[in-house]
C-alpha cells in the first residue's frame, strides 16, 4: 500500500539519492568569547545547543533568550546562517536526542551545532522531514563517552531527492500535520498557564487587619509538622527491584514516569497519603499518592493526622507550590529532610473550601497534565499520525550501488 501511494505521487519520475554535499552547504557554529557577549545587543539570535531541546513539538527555532553583541559581526566577520536552514546537535550527548529544527529567521549558533542550507534543487521543509528519520548517532563518530559528527559524514550521507511537485505535496501533507501538532502544543501551554494562574489566585492568602483570608475565607496557619505525621522511605535496591517484581508501584526521587522506577510484589504504605523528594535535584517536588506502593529512601512520606480538618489533594497543592521554598541547596546536594519540611507554613480554610478549590484545580490538572486524556493525549496522536505518514510519503525505494 506505502509502495502503491508514492508511486501514483511519483507519476512516473525518478528519484534520485545524492549526498547532502551535493544539495545542500553544510555550515558549522561558532566559538564566541565573553567579550562578544556585551551590553551592545544586535537583533540576531544566538542559539545554543542547549536551545535544541527547549522547543517541545515545534519546528522552528523561533524564541531565544541569547542575543551577540554587534562587535562579533564588525571584528569576526560572523555569517548568519538563512532563514529555512536544518540545525541539529553535532556533538556530545545532544546527538541522541535527535532534535530538528528549522530556523525561522537569520541566525547565529554555537559550534556544537550544524547547519543544512538547502540548495534549489530540495526544499527545505522535504528536508527537515526527511531527517526527521535520520537516527544521528548513525552519523556520528568518535570512541569514549564525546561521539561527535564530522562534515565528511555528513556529506557523504545519501538522501532520495524526488522532483520539487512531489517535494511540495509532501511538505504540504506533513506539514498540516505539524501544524496542528504546534497548535495543539500552543493550547497546551495557554492550558497550564492558565491552570497556573487559577492555582495561584486560588492558594495565595492575603492578611486584612491582622487577619489572614483565603479566596474570602478566614484561614488558621499552622506547621507541617503540627498536621501531619512525616516518615522516611527505605532502600529499595535495583537487584531487590529485580528480585521481587510484582504490581505495587515503588517511587523514588525521579519526576519521570510520576516517579516509579518499579513494582514490587510488597507495599509499605495502604491509603491516601502525599510523598516529596528529600535529595537531590528534584529536592521538593510533592505527588499526591492513592493506593499500596512503597517509596525509596530519597523520599519523605506525608500522612495527615486529622482529615477532617485538612484535604489530602489540598495539601498537595499548597506543597506543590511551597516546599521547594524549603529546600537547603548547601553544598552542592540540594535537600528538604522531614525537620526542614514540618516546618512549611499551611494555610488552612474550611473543609468546604479545600474541596471547592480541589474541585476547580483537579479539572485543571486533568486537562493540561494526564497523558490518557485532554490535549497531552491529542498530541500523542497527532504525533504518530504524523510518523506514519511521514514514513508512508518518504519510503522511497533505494537502488544499491
Amino acid at each position: 500500500m506505502k509502495s502503491n501511494y508514492i508511486e501514483k505521487l511519483l507519476n512516473g519520475a525518478k528519484v534520485e539519492w545524492k549526498k547532502l554535499g551535493e544539495v545542500t552547504e553544510i555550515i558549522s557554529g561558532y566559538v564566541f568569547p565573553k567579550k562578544y557577549q556585551g551590553d551592545t545587543i544586535s537583533s540576531i539570535p544566538f542559539y545554543k545547543v542547549s536551545d535544541m531541546n527547549n522547543f517541545g513539538n515545534e519546528i522552528y527555532m523561533k524564541i531565544s533568550n541569547n542575543y551577540l553583541s554587534d562587535k562579533v559581526f564588525d571584528e569576526l566577520r560572523v555569517k548568519t546562517a538563512p532563514k529555512g536552514t536544518i540545525v541539529f546537535p553535532k556533538i556530545g550527548k545532544a546527538i541522541a536526542t535527535n532534535k530538528k529544527r528549522i530556523l525561522s529567521q537569520s541566525s547565529v549558533f554555537d559550534n556544537n551545532i550544524v547547519g543544512l542550507i538547502p540548495r534549489n534543487e530540495i526544499l527545505s521543509g522535504y528536508l527537515f522531514h526527511f531527517f526527521q528519520t535520520v537516527d544521528l548517532m548513525s552519523l556520528a563518530s568518535g570512541s569514549g563517552a564525546v561521539p561527535s559528527i564530522s562534515k565528511k559524514s555528513i556529506e557523504k550521507f545519501k538522501i532520495p531527492i524526488p522532483p520539487l511537485r512531489v517535494q511540495e505535496e509532501i511538505v504540504r501533507i506533513l506539514d498540516t500535520f505539524t501544524e496542528l501538532i504546534a497548535e495543539l502544543t500552543a493550547e497546551l501551554t495557554a492550558r497550564k498557564n492558565q491552570y497556573e494562574y487559577y492555582r495561584d489566585k486560588l492558594l495565595t492568602p492575603i492578611e486584612i487587619n491582622g487577619k489572614w483570608f483565603l479566596n474570602g475565607k478566614e484561614v488558621e496557619w499552622k506547621k507541617l509538622g503540627e498536621v501531619a505525621e512525616l516518615k522516611r522511605g527505605r532502600v529499595i535496591s535495583k537487584v531487590y527491584l529485580e528480585d521481587n517484581v510484582g504490581e505495587y508501584p515503588v517511587y523514588s526521587s525521579q519526576t519521570v514516569n510520576n516517579g516509579e522506577i518499579g513494582k514490587i510484589n510488597t507495599y509499605d504504605f495502604d491509603g491516601e497519603f502525599i510523598t516529596w523528594t528529600t535529595d537531590g535535584a528534584n529536592a521538593g517536588t510533592v505527588f499526591y499518592r492513592k493506593g499500596k506502593f512503597s517509596i525509596t529512601n530519597v523520599c519523605g512520606l506525608i500522612k495527615i493526622i486529622n482529615i477532617k480538618e485538612l484535604n489530602y489533594k489540598y495539601l498537595s497543592y499548597w506543597l506543590f507550590i511551597e516546599a521547594k521554598k524549603h529546600v537547603y541547596s548547601g553544598m552542592g546536594n540540594p535537600k528538604l529532610m522531614s525537620n526542614q519540611a514540618a516546618k512549611i507554613p499551611i494555610p488552612i480554610p474550611p473543609l468546604e473550601e479545600q474541596e471547592r478549590i480541589v474541585s476547580i484545580l483537579d479539572k485543571f490538572d486533568a486537562l493540561t497534565n494526564s497523558i490518557t486524556e485532554g490535549l497531552p493525549r491529542e498530541i500523542e496522536l497527532r504525533q504518530k499520525q504524523y510518523e506514519y505518514y511521514r514514513d508512508m510519503l518518504l519510503n522511497f525505494p533505494k537502488k544499491e550501488n
